[in-house]
């Protein structure tokens, strides 16, 4: 055999031993997220929500614990941590163990807007482990039946001729509701005060009881209230009318561009493993599949998701970019 030969040989051979390297390296990391899974849960699993009890974000993650706690045979339990925009729950989250036993069930601001509201959070959402949405809810201009306006264009004009004498409800200051009536300030030029509550069933009380006049809420909290006649509904914010909804516009068809949905996403802390992440997104998304959930879901106005971790990822990233333009712009501050 020549030199030339021998080399050849000697390079293929080691070649192949890195293949069947690789090979059994993936054999075996496949193994291991199998006997992890295969011991996982062996004790309760604890979902975090960061608003106060009573409104969709806390009412959806229960719907699914309960459905999850039978999926994997042993309860989750939904806690409430309520709190500086999500930062209290979100900070304590943060330094859990990354075994599976602790989840987020969180509304936007904890994983996409905080970050740029606040000069300093403790905790980096970009490195939560994503799981999945659990579904999206259509944000809604409302208004209390005694503020003589039937369009939002009426809304914008009347707080012209008044400025800041009409006060807007909000979830809390960075909320989704926040930002949105921020948004619809910069694009219409509206004149309104802010209110800032603690979560949507303190800002829904004030507003039936026409301490503040406005909202941009969500569908799921404020439905009830709009069969009751106690709320007016002027326009909804998602991409295009409602189903339910029909004869209400979408603010989108007057001003181009203008969308905003509230989202519910579940995650696990930073260095989950990915087997853990995509068993629970994979169960999760199978649970909101089934018909009583979606009918649950439908009552409360949510449309269900069950996306993948990586379009979760993405969603959040696209998410946090479209916020942080809106709070630059507006100069929106936390006091």
């Amino acid at each position: 055999m020549t030199k030339s030969n021998h080399s050849s040989s000697k390079r293929q051979l080691i070649q192949s031993m890195g293949a069947l390297s690789t090979m059994g390296c993936g054999a075996w990391l496949s193994s291991a997220m199998a006997q992890g899974l295969a011991q996982w849960p062996n004790k309760p699993i604890h979902m975090i929500v960061p608003n106060p009890a009573g409104g969709a974000a806390d009412v959806l993650p229960r719907l699914i614990a309960d459905a999850l706690g039978q999926k994997l045979g042993q309860p989750v339990i939904v806690e409430n941590r309520p709190g500086a925009a999500g930062n209290i729950a979100a900070e304590w989250f943060n330094g859990t163990e990354p075994d599976g036993y602790t989840l987020l069930a969180a509304p936007p601001p904890a994983l996409s807007i905080n970050v740029s509201l606040y000069p300093k959070i403790n905790y980096d959402p970009a490195k939560f482990v994503p799981i999945t949405i659990l579904a999206t809810v259509s944000n809604a201009l409302l208004v209390h039946p005694s503020v003589n306006v039937q369009t939002a264009q009426d809304l914008v004009e009347l707080s012209k001729a008044n400025p800041d004498k009409l006060a807007y409800a909000s979830q809390g200051n960075g909320s989704t509701s926040h930002l949105t009536a921020e948004l619809f300030k910069q694009k219409t030029g509206a004149s309104m005060i802010h209110v800032p509550y603690k979560g949507d069933a303190p800002a829904i009380a004030d507003l039936l009881a026409g301490h503040v006049q406005v909202m941009f809420g969500n569908l799921s909290a404020a439905s009830a209230h709009l069969k009751s006649g106690k709320l007016k509904l002027l326009a909804v914010t998602s991409p295009k009318r409602l189903a339910a909804f029909a004869q209400t516009p979408a603010l989108n068809e007057t001003i181009p561009g203008f969308v905003s949905v509230t989202w519910f996403a579940v995650v696990a802390p930073p260095k989950t493993s990915s087997a853990i992440a995509h068993h629970l997104s994979k169960t999760i998304a199978d649970i909101l599949k089934t018909p009583e959930i979606n009918k649950r879901f439908a009552e409360l106005g949510a449309d269900t998701v069950g996306n993948t971790p990586e379009e979760l990822a993405q969603w959040m990233k696209e998410d946090t970019q479209r916020w942080r333009d809106v709070i630059r712009s507006g100069n929106v501050t936390i006091d």
